[in-house]
């Protein structure tokens, strides 16, 4: 099967590690992946690298009609069974490249939370099948006036890290040997909780802000930090992220908004408990009080109460870890992969049974 996967994402994010997830997955399966993507993007390097083909679209805008065209010249010459979109501005310009074409199943991911707008225009019949990543953002597809018959959920899926050694972030610091490490792992941007961060940390008591201290994986700034009175280091972009989750205490996960959340899977699958709001996909991820705590969406007072006992409880916070791998093998990448291709199989068979 010839799969075209038109993804705009200029940085590495969930989303591009998905497609790279899935388009490598369906290589190792016997199929052909072709992904399309900016010029010069992660995602393009690193598909790349594994012997995927690749080419370089650059798409300025969700209508930009000449990134249209150029996929539309992609399509004709590679001749795809299916093309699969896997953002906003992927999902618009597969439209526009394929208006015509409609013997083409197109494939459309929604990865947000979020009710859709411009239902009418961008989510009418063209599209064969929906993937949400959880039940939570079909959820928010089906408010947004989406028939629930069109979806399906797959979630999204990480492979089950290998980590020789856990990094010594104490070390590097120089902190003492008690401090719990509480990590803040992802694109450091407003959803991500960051401002919330330290008004968590503000209603930590004095002590326990004494014998914690933060440590902030991803983005682009380095450094020491202090955050609500704890004491932290800004690590930057991690290449050897799964050594450098390892080496945590706790996972917190203050997002306000997760389509579903693989750098909990990720930290689950590590051992090291998370402690997140209970929005969007999280509370389908997370069995609160087994692998991890889930906390009443924006309470920053009960965030902080429920991650200062796990902070000084280390038999507890030790209990959740321990069950950490077993949930996050349900969300293994291999399943992402499966569940996927049966979305495309399905796709197929629809479009046949139409041409008979």
């Amino acid at each position: 099967m010839r799969v075209l996967h038109l993804d705009a994402g200029r940085e590495w994010r969930g989303g591009q590690r998905q497609v790279f997830l899935l388009a490598t997955g369906l290589r190792q399966l016997g199929h052909e992946p072709l992904v399309v993507s900016q010029p010069d993007t992660p995602l393009l390097r690193r598909v790349r690298a594994h012997g995927v083909a690749v080419a370089a679209v650059r798409m300025r805008g969700d209508w930009d009609l000449a990134a249209a065209r150029r996929v539309r010249t992609l399509i004709r010459a590679w001749k795809p069974d299916v093309v699969h979109a896997h953002d906003a501005r992927a999902h618009a310009i597969a439209l526009t490249a394929l208006v015509g074409s409609r013997e083409i199943p197109l494939i459309v991911t929604r990865r947000v939370p979020f009710v859709p707008r411009s239902v009418r225009v961008k989510y009418g019949r063209r599209i064969t099948r929906f993937i949400a990543i959880s039940r939570a953002v079909r959820d928010a597809m089906v408010r947004g006036g989406i028939d629930r018959s069109r979806i399906d959920v797959v979630y999204s899926g990480v492979p089950m890290p290998e980590v020789g050694e856990a990094r010594d972030w104490r070390r590097e610091r120089g902190w003492p040997a008690d401090t719990v490490l509480c990590g803040v792992v992802g694109a450091m941007t407003p959803e991500k909780g960051l401002d919330t961060l330290a008004a968590i940390a503000a209603h930590l008591p004095a002590g326990i802000r004494s014998r914690t201290r933060f440590v902030l994986i991803g983005g682009d700034q380095e450094g020491a930090v202090s955050i609500g009175g704890v004491e932290g280091w800004r690590a930057g972009f991690v290449e050897e992220i799964h050594n450098a989750m390892a080496g945590l205490d706790l996972l917190w996960h203050p997002s306000t908004a997760e389509g579903l959340g693989t750098v909990v899977v990720d930290a689950m699958a590590l051992g090291v408990p998370p402690v997140a709001f209970a929005v969007g996909g999280l509370p389908e991820l997370i069995e609160s009080g087994r692998n991890g705590v889930l906390v009443p969406a924006g309470d920053a007072a009960a965030f902080a109460d429920l991650a200062a006992r796990l902070i000084t409880d280390d038999v507890a916070r030790k209990a959740l870890g321990a069950h950490g791998p077993e949930r996050a093998g349900a969300f293994d990448a291999h399943h992402m992969v499966e569940g996927t291709l049966r979305v495309y199989l399905e796709a197929l068979d629809a479009r046949s049974a139409r041409a008979g």
